[in-house]
């Protein structure tokens, strides 16, 4: 039978003969089960398959290909990118075994779990998981996207800790892939996001870090030249115990948000130092008086309230992201970024974030990977409301605001920042011998195409 001439019903009963997960096709209830966390991104797959097992998905994988049908992955569709008829959908999310070894610190955990569970696992033993700014995300998909958290400058990427993966590839193969079992998928899946197969365990180490000095200061949108000026001087001088950044909010005027927040232009400027307490109180000083804080939620923290350092909301909601890498802050470039983005230009998004990268992140990690562009010395990241009435406004004053530092840009982009399925954008992500080397894994791993579709590393036409 070709991809034409089975029907959805025909399609879900000849899959169900093949999985022990739930399938669902357009029409049963299960299907709805599919909407992503980010809720403007429409997904219509042919049919999704909440998978049980590694084996589940390798079935998949095989049937896919003899239908002529594509594979996607979601965990919880924070990255989440449109989906079409062309694909079966796997859901990740009953893969939730997770174990901590706190003797030899680490953590063996399925793809479905999220940071948060590893935290609640790991932190009684004063054990951190490198997690990103929101415990909410999908352990996995942030580790395949390279891994760019609250403490990257102190500890590196958190992809540079994982001890090993099982991954399933295009052709069904369940392999265990590690520094010395398939080497090169251990150096391409960690960057290249479902590029090379679909992750369904992962292994990596935990941090001896019971506790942190961080938070989180906020000050009216009317200081926002005086911080964000202050704040580049500042980034100049830190040590590598220290990450930090700084975002321009306009928050809703909603119950979660606190009242000195809501409903107004604000800049917050976020702040994790490890180390003696002492020091990191006198390294931030100079922040805390750039300013009148209307909230100064700096102080020592336990490592399990890591998400207070940059507060990212919990709920879904739909949004539209943007990102550029920068090799440098020029005073030129934020008065430039203010003029767009600033408390006086209008600004049409919700975030506005420049983060500073360099410390470990730029040393070389014990085991080589596809994440790329280590030397980028900040990220900017945009994140805007994606409701209709703003959305095609939203994201061309989002691509404005990228543009207004495009001289100071590397021209680069990171994985797990502002996903998109054009080619051209996403071999952004990769210098040309990394892009030449997944292009030929994707090749020899995936020899159907499969997998060859939405955020995978591929060529540009």
């Amino acid at each position: 039978m070709t991809l034409t001439s089975v029907t959805d019903d025909a399609l879900a009963d000849d899959l169900r003969t093949r999985v022990a997960g739930t399938v669902a096709v357009p029409g049963d209830p299960d299907y709805q089960r599919i909407q992503p966390w980010n809720v403007a991104v429409p997904v219509t797959p042919r049919a999704a398959v909440f998978v049980e097992s590694a084996q589940d998905v390798a079935e998949v994988m095989r049937f896919a290909a003899r239908q002529g049908l594509k594979v996607v992955v979601q965990s919880t569709g924070h990255g989440a990118l449109p989906v079409g008829q062309d694909a079966i959908m796997v859901l990740t999310g009953e893969l939730t075994s997770c174990t901590v070894d706190a003797l030899n610190r680490y953590a063996r955990v399925g793809a479905g779990v999220r940071w948060q569970q590893v935290i609640d696992a790991a932190t009684p033993y004063g054990l951190a998981p490198l997690c990103g700014s929101s415990p909410g995300v999908g352990v996995v998909g942030f580790l395949t996207g390279g891994g760019i958290g609250p403490l990257v400058r102190s500890v590196g990427a958190s992809s540079d800790y994982i001890r090993a993966f099982e991954l399933v590839t295009g052709t069904g193969e369940i392999l265990r892939v590690t520094p010395e079992e398939h080497s090169d998928l251990f150096w391409g899946v960690r960057g290249s996001k479902a590029t090379l197969g679909i992750v369904t365990e992962v292994e990596f180490d935990l941090l001896p870090i019971p506790q942190f000095y961080g938070g989180a200061l906020y000050f009216d949108g009317t200081d926002a030249a005086a911080v964000l000026h202050q704040w580049r001087r500042w980034c100049a001088d830190l040590p590598q115990t220290v990450t930090t950044s700084v975002a321009l909010l306009q928050l809703p005027d909603a119950p979660d948000v606190p009242p000195p927040l809501a409903g107004r232009f604000t800049i917050a400027v976020r702040y994790v130092a490890l180390g003696d307490t002492e020091e990191a109180q006198r390294l931030l000083m100079p922040m805390r008086e750039a300013a009148n804080p209307l909230i100064d939620a700096v102080s020592v923290m336990p490592y399990a309230a890591i998400a207070a350092v940059h507060a990212d909301p919990v709920d879904p909601m739909p949004t539209h992201e943007n990102h550029a890498l920068l090799r440098e802050l020029p005073a030129e470039a934020v008065d430039a970024l203010l003029a767009v983005a600033g408390p006086d230009a209008g600004s049409m998004q919700v975030i506005v974030e420049l983060r500073q990268l360099g410390g470990a992140f730029a040393q070389t990690p014990p085991h080589r990977s596809a994440l790329c562009h280590r030397d980028a010395a900040f990220t900017l990241t945009t994140i805007g409301a994606a409701v209709p009435e703003i959305a095609e406004p939203g994201a061309a004053h989002a691509a404005a605001v990228v543009a207004s530092v495009g001289q100071w840009s590397t021209g680069g982009q990171l994985p797990n920042f502002a996903p998109a399925a054009d080619a051209a954008r996403l071999a952004r992500c990769y210098d040309e011998d990394t892009l030449y080397q997944l292009a030929a894994l994707g090749e020899r791993y995936d020899p159907a195409g499969v997998l060859r579709t939405g955020q995978v590393a591929r060529y540009p036409l």
